[in-house]
């Protein structure tokens, strides 16, 4: 690791790019590192730069001042260097460090400029860089992704205490949640997607473990989720034997975060929209694949992440979509081997928890 210069400004000097182009997750659990640098430099202005899909993400995110967007074109790309050369940036965090974002760490011309020395991936135009922080495989696969983003922040000379993450919507989207899911009985929101479909839970298990909440916990189940998991909705709709309330609605990220809130818990996937539910203090039932939970467990206490023993043993081929691969997190099937009696029990044990609380 080269050595962090000390701090040449100060106050309203300082102005931090912070850079983490997608996804919904990974931009969702930069909340703590950015109260962070919040906490060591309170009138700094703070930008993060984030693709087109993502841009509504960091407006959650308290001490973000200002959003960027990624070029999606090559036409777009001159101005977009030429707008953030203006932006005068003291400080740039990259934790992509690809061909796009070194184009734009050193079109800033920022004094410090920092990203990971991976073990595993050689990086891009390491001459960008003032700070380089080690990160080897080890530490990457042990500790959660929270974690590994302090680790950019504490090579960096900066401290890491706060580790609390938050998101904050507003008035008009709480009331939003509101007229959807007000009422007195206890509230399960479960989102059936995620970006593979090597990990998604059967829906027959998903419509079962609706009637088990339903009929033996006495609490209210909601299905919603984005664009593409209608189709998986419905199937889910239909299989199930108890009646339970589909969210149809097209839900921006803030509406969706204050529907999570208006939840008692929250049963998901892996997924972006399961680190929104923690940020927003809803407890999660999580079911996970062959990812690495030590990594993406959901953030805080008070959530159950629920995977097999790894490695898992495969399927018999004739039982499965498709072929497995067994070390490819995004196209096995290991998500499968979790029963619905696992998660109904989870379940359970989650709304006891919250009626003691």
């Amino acid at each position: 690791m080269r050595d962090a210069p000390s701090q040449p400004v100060s106050g309203n000097a300082i102005r931090i790019l912070v850079i983490r182009r997608r996804y919904l997750g990974d931009i969702v659990l930069l909340g703590t590192t950015i109260a962070n640098l919040h906490r060591h430099w309170p009138d700094a202005h703070i930008s993060l730069l984030v693709d087109r899909a993502y841009q509504d993400v960091p407006r959650l995110i308290p001490q973000v001042d200002d959003t960027l967007v990624m070029p999606a074109r090559a036409t777009e790309w001159p101005g977009f260097l030429l707008r953030i050369r203006r932006q005068r940036f003291t400080h740039v965090f990259d934790f992509d460090n690809t061909e796009r974002t070194v184009a734009a760490v050193a079109a800033t011309g920022a004094a410090f400029r920092a990203t990971y020395d991976r073990e595993d991936r050689k990086t891009r135009f390491p001459r960008a860089y003032t700070c380089l922080a080690r990160l080897s495989r080890a530490i990457w696969e042990s500790r959660p992704a929270i974690d590994t983003y302090h680790l950019l922040l504490q090579s960096s000379g900066i401290p890491t205490p706060l580790n609390e993450l938050k998101l904050i919507t507003g008035d008009a989207a709480r009331l939003k949640a509101h007229r959807l899911i007000s009422g007195p009985s206890r509230k399960v929101l479960i989102h059936p997607g995620t970006r593979s479909p090597f990990r998604l839970w059967p829906t027959e298990r998903f419509a079962a473990l609706i009637d088990g909440i339903q009929d033996e916990l006495g609490a209210q189940v909601f299905l919603a989720g984005g664009p593409t998991d209608l189709g998986t909705i419905r199937t889910i709709r239909d299989q199930a034997k108890t009646h339970v309330i589909v969210l149809q609605q097209t839900f921006s990220v803030e509406e969706f975060a204050a529907l999570v809130a208006q939840c008692h818990l929250f049963v998901c996937h892996d997924s972006g929209p399961m680190h929104i539910a923690a940020a927003v203090g809803t407890r999660v039932v999580a079911l996970f694949g062959s990812q690495n939970a030590a990594i993406w467990r959901p953030h805080g206490n008070g959530h159950i992440s629920l995977q097999t023993g790894l490695p898992c043993t495969c399927f018999p081929a004739g039982e499965l979509p498709s072929a497995c691969v067994p070390h490819d997190a995004y196209r096995s099937y290991c998500v499968r081997k979790l029963s619905v009696e696992q998660v109904l029990d989870a379940v359970k044990s989650q709304l006891e928890a919250i009626a003691v609380g």
